[in-house]
């Protein structure tokens, strides 16, 4: 197997390698598993993986989501369609900057994402580092954030444009999760800037006459968040990949987030996705 890096802030290409035969080789998974803890995202080329397969290989990361907005194939449980056809409109918070599910207690700890079909250009997806944008953040925030904690929620995000009826049922099923500004990834120790589209606001930034209805009110508290989360669109933080037919990403959802670029309508985009679940983030 060959790595190649990409870029200095993320991201590896793999060549020589199949997929489908880390299925039973642990000595292979064992040296996939390390370069992407190393690197944070990897992508392979001409990967023919079956369905079965694709969520073969990724159980071998640990046991896999079922999402509650998307679903997934009744035949391959774990296993996420993400087809995208040429009068869709975009979805405000897949092509926005996030980590997956974070409005888990318990977050994702990554994905493995299979082209199927997608358009001759466009529809690229791009992974920034969070690890790296909290290293670059001045001192005086870091210590600004050091003990903040902060709300995530699927029903402000994904839930705004379901009917109120839906809206509720959602946020019964899946409620608000707190989790920390700075996260430590549970396997590399690193601490990683952890906040993306789904956080609505700090819980514990507020003194008491700024709080109302429960939620911080205080303007600086708007502002600094803000602020967190536009760390991600910063390009040296970033990776962005190429799509064709039968490529792989494999990356790590703790370290990590996300751009989907809705850029190449009137086409077909066609992704297998398999998400594997994670821990509640310290």
């Amino acid at each position: 197997m060959h790595i190649e890096q990409l870029t200095y802030a993320l991201g590896a290409e793999l060549t020589g390698v199949k997929l489908a035969d880390a299925i039973h080789d642990d000595g292979l998974f064992a040296e996939i598993r390390t370069a992407l803890l190393k690197h944070r995202v990897l992508f392979l080329r001409d990967q023919d993986l079956a369905s079965s397969e694709h969520v073969a290989f990724a159980q071998r990361f640990g046991e896999l989501e079922d999402h509650p907005v998307a679903g997934s194939d009744p035949e391959h449980p774990g296993l996420v369609r993400i087809y995208k056809t040429p009068d869709q409109r975009p979805d405000r918070y897949e092509n926005a900057w996030h980590s997956d599910a974070t409005w888990r207690e318990a977050p994702p700890f990554g994905a493995v994402l299979r082209c199927v079909e997608c358009p001759p250009v466009g529809g690229d997806t791009m992974w920034a580092n969070m690890a790296l944008a909290y290293e670059k953040l001045p001192d005086n925030i870091k210590d600004k954030i050091a003990n903040l904690r902060a709300r995530h929620s699927i029903e402000a995000t994904f839930g705004a444009s379901m009917p109120m009826e839906n809206r509720l049922a959602l946020k019964a099923q899946y409620p608000d999760a707190e989790h920390p500004v700075v996260r430590t990834h549970p396997e590399t120790g690193e601490k990683v800037l952890y906040v993306n589209v789904f956080t609505t606001h700090f819980t514990n930034f507020h003194t008491a006459e700024h709080v109302r209805y429960g939620q911080d009110a205080n303007p600086g508290g708007a502002d600094l968040l803000r602020y967190l989360i536009s760390q991600a669109y910063i390009p040296e933080y970033q990776v962005r990949w190429r799509w064709k037919p039968k490529s792989v990403a494999i990356w790590d959802n703790s370290a990590t987030q996300h751009y989907a670029v809705m850029d190449y309508p009137p086409c077909y985009r066609k992704m297998d996705r398999a998400g594997i679940i994670g821990t509640k983030p310290y």
